[in-house]
Formats: C-alpha cells, sequence, structure tokens
C-alpha cells in the first residue's frame, strides 16, 4: 500500500540524516575546525557568534561547556557542535531567537548543524530556521523561550514582521519556516508556549522531518504544529505558499496546550488559499494534550476566495489518549483522540492503524468531504462521530468489542453516512507503547 511505502521512505530518510550527524559529511572533512570556550582561551573564541563570523561555509565549530549569552545568528553552511545539552548553554535573555539560521537574507543556505545545546530565554524562538535547505537540528534542549509573549493580549512586542501569524505564541521552541528537508531530531522541547511550529510565511515548507523529539508541557500551544499563515509582507507571493508532503514520526508529545489551546499534533489550513495537505503523522505517542490529539482546522472558505487545502493528510500508527476536546467545535461531542474540523470540503484524510483509548470519542468528522478510517483500535463510548454533511468509510475497525459498534460494550456511531461494517472483532495491536522512554539530549 502507498501508506507503507511513505512510512519506509520516512523511516529510511530520518536515518540517512542521522547517519550524516554520526559519520560527517565528505565535504566537512575537507572543512576547518574552530572552537569557542566562554574564557576565549587556547586560540579559541569567546562568543559563538564571533565563530560564526569567521567561518568559511562547511567549517565546523566546536562548542566548549559553559553559558553563553547571544543571539547566534547564523547566514552560512556550519556546523555548530556543542559539548551536551547538559552543558553547553545558550541563553538569550532579553535577546530575539537563541540560534537564528538565516536563509531569509542569505539565499540559498543549506547544510546547517545545531547539536549538543540547550537553548532557554529567548524572547521568541529558541531556534528559528528560515529558507533553509538540509538544516538538522539534533540533541538539543529548548526550553522556556517566548519570552516576550503577552498571552491575555495575544501579543509578541518587537517580534519580526515576517512572523505573521504568530503574535499568540511568539514562535514557540524551534521553528521551521520557508525549509526543505530539514529534520529535527531527538530534542527535549519544553516549557516553551508550543513545541515544535512548522509555517510557511516566506516559501513553501515541504519534505521536512520531526522524528523521535520529547515535545511535553508547552502550555499555550500544540506540540507540533504544521500551520499555513499569510505570506510575510516581503513575500513575492500573496497567495500562502503551503505546508506539505511533512512527516512527524516517532515523537513523544505529552501535556501541551493546557492553558491554551493545543493539540498534540496539529495541522490547520484556517483560512482562503491556506495550504496544509499530504502531511504524514506516523507513529507518535499523543497522550495528555489541550486538544484532541491530532487536530485539523479549516474556519473560513468564502464562496469566490482562493480555496483551502487540507486533504490528502495521513495519520496513522499513532498511540492517542486522554487528551481533550476541540474547544473551536460547538458540536464536539466531548474529548477525541483526532477532530477534524473545517468549513471547506476535506478530501483523502486518512486514518491508519491508531490505538485511541481513554477519550470520549475516537474520530470526530465535522467537515465536508470524505474521511478514509481504517484498522484503528476505538474507544468505547463513540467510536466514530460524523457530525457534517461527509461520508466516512470506518469498514475494519476495532470498535472495543467482537460485536462492531452498537452493540453492549462497544463503541457506537454518531450522525449518519459513516459505513463501519465489516468490523474487526479484534484490535490491532501496532501502535507504539505510551510507556517508552523519552528521547533526552
Amino acid at each position: 500500500m502507498s501508506f507503507l511505502k511513505e512510512r519506509a521512505k520516512s523511516v529510511r530518510f530520518a536515518a540517512a540524516f542521522l547517519g550524516l550527524l554520526t559519520f560527517g559529511l565528505s565535504s566537512a572533512a575537507m572543512a576547518a575546525t574552530s572552537c569557542v570556550n566562554p574564557g576565549g582561551t587556547a586560540g579559541c573564541y569567546a562568543t559563538i557568534g564571533a565563530a560564526v563570523a569567521a567561518a568559511a561555509p562547511n567549517d565546523r565549530i566546536n562548542v566548549a561547556a559553559g553559558q553563553y549569552f547571544e543571539n547566534v545568528m547564523v547566514g552560512k553552511s556550519v556546523s555548530l557542535v556543542g559539548a551536551g545539552a547538559e552543558s553547553t548553554i545558550i541563553n538569550a535573555r532579553g535577546l530575539a531567537n537563541g540560534i537564528y539560521v538565516d536563509g531569509l537574507d542569505n539565499p540559498g543556505l543549506a547544510n546547517v548543524l545545531i547539536t549538543g545545546f540547550t537553548i532557554i530565554n529567548a524572547n521568541f524562538d529558541g531556534i528559528l530556521v528560515t529558507n533553509t535547505a538540509y538544516a538538522l537540528i539534533t540533541n538539543n534542549h529548548v526550553a522556556s523561550n517566548d519570552q516576550s509573549l503577552n498571552y491575555p493580549a495575544a501579543s509578541c512586542p518587537g517580534q519580526p514582521v515576517f512572523e505573521t501569524n504568530e503574535a499568540e505564541d511568539c514562535g514557540e521552541g524551534i521553528h521551521l519556516m520557508g525549509t526543505f528537508a530539514a529534520t529535527v531530531a531527538n530534542n527535549v522541547i519544553e516549557l516553551n508556549s508550543g513545541g515544535i511550529l512548522i509555517s510557511d510565511e516566506t516559501g513553501q515548507t515541504y519534505e521536512n522531518l520531526i522524528t523521535s523529539n520529547s515535545v511535553h508541557d508547552n502550555a499555550l500551544d500544540c506540540g507540533i504544529t504544521l500551520a499555513s499563515h499569510a505570506p510575510s509582507p516581503q513575500a513575492s507571493s500573496k497567495a500562502p505558499y503551503g505546508v506539505f508532503s511533512n512527516s512527524v514520526v516517532g515523537n513523544n508529545v505529552t501535556g501541551n496546550g493546557l492553558v491554551g489551546q493545543g493539540a498534540g499534533v496539529g495541522i490547520f489550513a484556517p483560512g482562503p488559499g491556506n495550504q496544509a495537505y499530504s502531511n504524514k503523522v506516523i507513529g507518535n505517542v499523543l497522550v495528555n494534550n489541550g486538544l484532541p490529539g491530532v487536530t485539523m482546522h479549516n474556519h473560513a472558505a468564502p464562496p469566490g476566495a482562493p480555496a483551502p487545502n487540507l486533504n490528502n493528510n495521513v495519520i496513522m500508527g499513532n498511540f492517542i489518549s486522554g487528551n481533550a476536546a476541540d474547544v473551536d467545535d460547538p458540536a464536539s461531542p466531548g474529548t477525541a483522540g483526532i477532530h477534524i474540523l473545517s468549513v471547506a470540503p476535506v478530501y483523502a484524510t486518512e486514518i491508519l492503524n491508531n490505538t485511541i483509548q481513554n477519550e470520549a470519542v475516537g474520530v470526530v468528522m465535522d467537515a465536508p468531504g470524505g474521511m478514509e478510517l481504517h484498522l484503528n483500535n476505538l474507544p468505547g463510548g463513540i467510536g466514530v462521530a460524523n457530525l457534517n454533511k461527509g461520508t466516512v468509510n470506518a469498514t475494519l475497525n476495532f470498535f472495543g468489542c467482537p460485536g462492531g459498534p452498537g452493540t453492549p460494550g462497544c463503541g457506537t456511531i454518531k450522525g449518519t453516512g459513516v459505513i463501519s461494517g465489516p468490523w474487526m472483532s479484534m484490535p490491532l495491536g501496532s501502535a507504539p507503547s505510551p510507556n517508552g522512554p523519552r528521547p533526552r539530549p
């Protein structure tokens, strides 16, 4: 099946990028290595920024243990290698970002590595990457950023104008914008407004991989967000660029959005022309978040306006438990594992082989269009709720007991337009364990 090929492709993609980290790029073997330590002794630089400014493309910069009070600006292909997140700290208190990989002002930027740091206290993003290809962000600890946020006023004073839709969260812990083939792997992202944000204000954002991260206790927003936004004022396009063909694979996403509103994984094309399509959410643990485990939204699609695109997203093999209801949907039947709310039609969503438990509703479809829902382990209560004018092909799911939907002890179907039979008489147990170890930097 096509979704199995996509899953295998995502795993191979992750392995390839982590292999680059372990063995090094061949070009990097020919490049120079410089060093940074807090005293600037033994021929090393005293700041990371000074070392970056002096580096040639493809150089490696080794950063010794210590605390560095700076906003590191990266505009060339370099490797920033800390001595380990437990001991190498970028404290950006009072500064814009911890690290900004700036492909917006450096066209063609590619092959930037950031590893082995703790990044804290930035006014906006802990790590921001714009218009860059093949960035690798791995084994970092990104915490307590978004310090400029005025949450009651939904404002972020001083935020760059190219971040058009982040006033309510200051951009979150790690933010990819206009990136191609970036990998964010094995990081711990906690205590920011939100965890990882992928958006498109400055360019198409596609074929990025978010894998094996621990994203937890980011109180105001989603753990991982894929959101299509309005273009920045400087953009050549007047239409949204699109967030598409990204993979969110094997992350542990817990306890996000409990003060504000935040899903485990959110996929959003909120208004006319927004594009968030053909993304994959595979093999994640999504537990105890402030919106449903996977939440998809479109809120406006006026006649004659450019159509949004929230189609062809795949949600497969996830463990989803104990999340909240979608407060943006007045028709919500209660807490849900997966919730799709859209004014515009949503087509070809594939929800496959997920285990959903401790929710009032397994899957909610509140949108016109059509959904494929198969091989899932659904909870008791309402297994599937179809609240709008769409259709749900919900054959070959387990509804909590052998008898199928509506029999004693089994989940039920709410609404019309749901095909539920044949169903499975026993669960299909291939979702990841919620009790596996969290990755640590």
